[in-house]
């Protein structure tokens, strides 16, 4: 079993700062290869650079009103990307890069997730 993740290629799992503005605040993100590929993905998905894709989480998030002092935006990131792969297995986002993520239904790509139990 430990194969098949012990023989990832490194990279993946390096991690990389990238620095981002944010409501015209600089900040500094550490994550790691894989994520930073992810993110890309995502955002090349609805035409955004992975900026502006984090700009626009992290406005989304603050307006949900589920973003304050004690949420951590990079965890954040790593689960929606990890949630992103998961809703593709499950084939509630399709696998096709070029259908955006803005197109789809959030209710019906979301009635499927399983949520964890208390």
């Amino acid at each position: 079993m430990c194969q098949i993740f012990i023989n990832a290629d490194p990279e993946l799992y390096a991690t990389r700062s990238r620095s981002i503005r944010l409501h015209g605040v600089a900040t500094s993100l550490r994550l790691e290869n894989l994520f930073w590929q992810v993110l890309g993905e995502i955002g090349e998905r609805d035409g955004l650079s992975v900026p502006q894709l984090l700009g626009r989480l992290y406005d989304e998030l603050t307006i949900s009103g589920r973003h304050d002092e004690s949420t951590n935006f990079t965890s954040f990131l790593r689960v929606s990307c990890l949630r992103y792969l998961q809703l593709q297995l499950a084939g509630r986002i399709p696998a096709d890069p070029r259908v955006p993520i803005r197109d789809l239904d959030p209710a019906w790509v979301l009635a499927a997730e399983r949520r964890p139990s208390a």
